[in-house]
């Protein structure tokens, strides 16, 4: 019996490396995951986009949206859930399509965060714990979720802060004494520079995005079989 194809859902980006970090992701995802079709997939910038392509799987084909962003905001809540409610429409008893959470929060993020700290040469200390951010509240509480969950890994204060959309944004709870920005994003883009045009003028160390680690690709798996079983 086939299984459910794979649609990975990321957010695009015009950032040549940002497209190369999350491409390498699902094909971590494809190593692990061998006999599932995996597709990519975007909700902005980049294309073929979720609304388009969930479509063009075949309607005999159960489909599982795997939103590959790190808090659940409105491109999960409307842009996500709006493409599979048409694919439902479309291909009625036929087949079923569903999304999963976003990818965090997970132990295996809050994990990778602290690493990504401490190969940027910061192992203890008051961090900013930043995020995209988001106007609607649910991803707020993903990212408060995930600051408990780096909290109990990491030994000083995670304090959270947004760049764009969410308060507090970054710039307003950075400070010179801030030892590092612990940066919660999938790959290099738009905010990740926003962030180093904030803290690299005070000296603040920035970790890198947490990129294409096996951790990431992992917890798209277990969005996806986590859904599969259910």
């Amino acid at each position: 019996m086939l299984r459910p194809v794979l649609l990975a859902c990321s957010h695009g980006t015009d950032n040549p490396t940002g497209q190369r970090v999350v491409s390498s992701v699902l094909d971590q995802v494809r190593v692990l995951l061998p006999d599932v079709e995996v597709i990519e997939t975007y909700v902005d910038v980049q294309f073929p986009q979720i609304d388009t392509v969930i479509l063009e799987v075949p309607h005999h084909r159960d489909v599982i949206v795997v939103p590959v962003l790190l808090s659940a905001g409105y491109h999960v809540h409307h842009d996500i859930a709006q493409a599979v409610a048409a694919r439902n429409e479309a291909t009625g008893p036929r087949s079923q399509a569903v999304a999963t959470p976003a990818l965090g929060p997970h132990p295996l993020l809050a994990d990778l965060v602290v690493d990504r700290l401490r190969q940027g040469g910061v192992d203890r200390g008051d961090v900013v714990f930043a995020a995209a951010g988001s106007s609607d509240a649910r991803a707020s509480a993903d990212v408060e979720a995930m600051v408990d969950l780096v909290s109990q890994r990491w030994q000083g204060a995670v304090t959270p802060g947004y760049c764009s959309a969410a308060s507090p944004r970054v710039g307003e709870v950075i400070t010179p004494t801030t030892d590092a920005v612990a940066n919660y994003l999938l790959a290099p883009g738009f905010f990740d520079d926003r962030l180093h045009k904030v803290a690299d003028p005070l000296g603040v160390t920035v970790s890198a995005p947490l990129g294409h680690d096996p951790r990431v690709a992992q917890v798209i798996v277990d969005r996806y079989c986590q859904a599969e079983q259910h």
